[in-house]
């Protein structure tokens, strides 16, 4: 009897082990109200001003720029291409409505949501290192093997362009170039590039194009970025490994990204006179005089473009709206940076988003201070400010940067000193203007209205994309710090407006405590502003809360470039997705 109680008992454990766990994850309609916060906009530039040439060379970087997409999602997390293939299978509504959300996210978390998984069978949140690193991993192992290792298999393994795995038959930490690794997208891309490169006939183009093909052999990405960084001609492109933050174990690993853009002569001849005055701004830096560098890399270019494409890295949850490349300290430190502002983007962002949250959260007086032009001038700041300030430091005698010393954390960081310092170039050039600084308590000026203002709005439109984005936790830190200073006021009736008298003194301080933490090399004081400020509290929370039935951001329809070649599957304008092969080397050449 108690062999057959054993036996009963047991049964039923199997039974209910072999039950499938419920599917608690969206439906088609909660994914497609979800999907619903991004504003479906279309995105045309006009092409026709280019040489025959030039449009046949377009074509093949939008071929190009799409294999983007392949390599990202390999990097983003292991299973992305599996779950996608999946789901391009499922015919259902609900598998429909799964796919266009997957697409926007480029995986089976949703960014705005802090990651969270609207599908099933997937880990619950994205993975702090993505596919850079073993799943298993963990950073004390990850630091003890790296001491084991010649000081230049360190720098490599802490280095954009390696990725870290297991050996198969000892499980013990390898590393991998990104030659290697993502090797047959990278020839499939590079192809396509010298394609393009034999296409065009702009000498600078055509070397970019043929240096940055032979980089994805190599795994040497410097040539390239020197000849990126002196690129001038009429198709202003973007591509290759970049930003390091879905790298949130220590933010070393790069990601692949690619814009696809055109540019707009006339609005870049417009800021170039911004290039001249950086040092001067360097010069007068809220901070101690041994961390400013007194002699700044050769003046980096400013590109005002007009977008026809994006992926990887670049199109994925909230979109870009400028840029501040390379991220390697040695070109930065060479040649400085070079600022991209993607003028359609912004304006597309500006007309959906920020000028709805400031009708809905502002005053009305201050309503009439937020506008387009200043808007634009601010993203200009922040993406040169991003090239300014400490980049190559000391701790003791050891030659570091930044980045290294405050490793998951420096995107924050960094993203909310590009935006302070910012704020703080601008009140300076203003200054210059006067010949002096402003006068304390002296009444704001118009171009002040503007400025503060249309950057209140837009500090609402940013932490809507949720803490786990570095430029939303950034933005918590800053809108937390100037309210506490006084500089942010909520009145009774829950709208916002500047106060004038201390917004200025907020911006200075809080500039000179995030230049001095990134100088320093400060990780446990970074943590502590992270965890003391990075928060959107309960007051922040209710006004933004009144905001959910706005759109976060947009999705773009890239009209133009899917004129050239077909969206995948799960894009805008795609057509009904069929089912493809599991293997994944076998799908069709897009």
């Amino acid at each position: 009897m108690k062999a057959l109680s054993v036996l009963l008992v047991l049964l039923i454990g199997s039974s209910l082990i072999a039950q499938k766990t419920p599917d608690t994850s969206p439906n088609a309609a909660e994914i497609a109200k979800m999907a619903a916060r991004f504003a479906p906009t279309e995105i045309k530039v006009d092409i026709s001003k280019l040489s025959a040439g030039d449009r046949k060379a377009l074509s093949k970087l939008v071929e190009a720029a799409r294999v983007i997409d392949d390599i990202f999602l390999t990097q983003f997390w292991a299973g992305n291409h599996d779950v996608y293939q999946k789901l391009q299978a499922d015919q259902t509504p609900l598998g429909r409505a799964r796919l266009h959300y997957f697409w926007i996210n480029k995986g089976p978390w949703s960014e705005i949501d802090g990651y969270k998984a609207f599908l099933p069978d997937v880990p619950p949140t994205k993975l702090p290192g993505a596919n850079f690193y073993p799943a298993d991993m963990t950073k004390a192992e990850f630091e003890a093997w790296v001491k084991t290792l010649p000081a230049e298999q360190q720098r490599q393994v802490t280095g954009f362009f390696t990725v870290v795995q297991r050996e198969p038959a000892t499980k013990k930490l390898t590393l991998i170039p990104y030659s290697e690794a993502y090797a047959p997208d990278l020839d499939r891309a590079g192809g396509l590039l010298r394609e393009a490169a034999g296409l065009t006939d702009n000498a600078s183009l055509n070397r970019f194009l043929t240096t940055r093909a032979a980089a994805f052999e190599s795994n040497d990405y410097y040539e390239s970025d020197v000849a990126w960084m002196e690129l001038d001609s009429p198709i202003d492109l973007t591509l290759g490994p970049y930003e390091t933050y879905n790298d949130e174990l220590f933010g070393y690993k790069a990601a692949f990204e690619a814009y696809v853009t055109l540019r707009d002569e006339a609005e870049t001849a417009k800021v170039q006179s911004f290039a001249a005055r950086m040092q001067d701004v360097e010069n007068n830096l809220p901070i101690e005089k041994k961390y400013k560098n007194p002699k700044l890399g050769a003046t980096a270019p400013i590109r005002v473009v007009n977008e026809v494409f994006a992926s990887g890295d670049g199109n994925h949850g909230v979109q870009t709206a400028a840029y501040n490349l390379p991220n390697d300290e040695k070109i930065t430190t060479e040649r400085g940076t070079k600022r991209v502002m993607l003028k359609n983007v912004q304006q597309a962002k500006f007309d959906k988003i920020l000028l709805p949250i400031a009708r809905r959260l502002l005053t009305p007086a201050a309503q009439k201070e937020v506008e387009f032009e200043t808007f634009f001038t601010h993203i200009l700041a922040h993406e040169m400010t991003h090239g300014i300030g400490p980049h190559q430091i000391k701790i003791g005698e050891r030659a570091t940067s930044p980045r290294q010393e405050l490793k998951e954390l420096y995107s924050a960081i960094e993203e909310a000193k590009a935006d302070v310092t910012g704020l703080y170039m601008l009140q300076h050039l203003l200054d210059r203007e006067r010949n002096g600084k402003s006068a304390a308590g002296a009444p704001a000026s118009a171009e002040q209205k503007r400025l503060y203002t249309t950057y209140l709005a837009s500090a609402f439109r940013s932490l809507r994309f949720g803490t786990q984005d570095a430029h939303a936790k950034g933005m918590a830190v800053q809108f937390n710090y100037i309210s506490d200073k006084g500089g942010f006021v909520a009145r009774p009736d829950g709208r916002y407006e500047v106060d004038f008298r201390h917004i200025q003194a907020a911006v200075r301080e809080l500039n000179h405590d995030l230049l001095t933490l990134e100088a320093t090399g400060d990780y446990a004081g970074a943590k502590k502003l992270l965890d003391d400020l990075g928060t959107i509290r309960p007051g922040t929370r209710q006004s933004l809360d009144r905001l959910q039935d706005l759109p976060t951001d947009i999705e773009p329809v890239f009209v133009t470039a899917d004129q050239m070649s077909a969206p995948p599957p799960g894009a805008p304008g795609a057509a009904a997705p069929q089912a493809q092969s599991k293997a994944r080397r076998k799908r069709p050449q897009r």
